[in-house]
């Protein structure tokens, strides 16, 4: 199965205000393990990078200004994520930018079905607790120290080794329809008992031969007095 991590960073925060993307990451999964394949670039805007957005990314009007336009990208883009699940955090915000962008200049915009939110399934899973990209990578303890600032590229690979925590099941699960059911227990039973403490208990042998000890000991302690 092959899947794609996706995220973006832009202008401002929405599209109704006219803000585009300035930066677009992917990294590609297969089998829940990255490839070598990715895609990224930087975008020309042809618009100012709001102040809110500046602090957060960091990328000037000027760093911008000589960088190619979506429509230069964005058919090697269509067909890196062709027929992929789209794996993104906080999906609505990224994918209400990438269709502003297509609907731009032309194209088909992207369905919604393809498209797993992480935010979503943290949401569900720590109910009430912090979900942002950085406090998930508390939580499973992947380094972020790199990320000084929000990066498309970065905040992928770092989303990537959440996804796969998020969605990795640390217990079995039981069926109790399935007849694999003494197969596990038998499994988790055995995984019990090899780290359990083992009773050894002497032979009829050994006890004689310590009373025997026991008594000789005896007699040598009451000759002695």
């Amino acid at each position: 199965m092959i899947e794609v991590v996706l995220d973006t960073e832009t202008t401002g925060l929405s599209v109704r205000d006219g803000h585009r993307i300035v930066e677009i990451g992917c990294v590609e999964l297969e089998n829940r393990i990255p490839t070598k394949n990715f895609f990224h670039c930087y975008l020309n805007p042809d618009r100012k990078v709001s102040a809110e957005a500046l602090k957060v990314h960091g990328y000037t009007d000027e760093f911008l200004s000589n960088k190619k336009k979506f429509q230069d990208v964005v058919d090697d883009f269509l067909k890196f994520i062709e027929n992929k699940n789209l794996i993104i955090h906080n999906a609505s915000f990224d994918m209400s930018h990438l269709n502003n962008e297509l609907k731009i200049v032309g194209k088909k915009t992207l369905n919604n079905d393809l498209v797993i939110d992480t935010l979503e399934i943290a949401r569900e899973k720590f109910p009430g607790s912090q979900i942002s990209l950085d406090a998930l990578c508390k939580k499973f303890r992947i380094d972020n120290s790199k990320r000084e600032k929000h990066s498309a590229i970065i905040d992928c690979e770092l989303l990537a080794k959440v996804y796969i925590n998020l969605i990795d099941e640390k217990e079995p699960l039981l069926d109790f329809s399935s007849e694999k059911n003494d197969e596990i227990i038998k499994k988790n039973q055995f995984s019990k008992n090899k780290f359990s403490k083992i009773k050894i208990l002497p032979t009829e042998e050994e006890i004689n031969l310590h009373k025997a000890f026991l008594k000789k000991e005896i007699m040598f302690q009451i000759n002695a007095e």
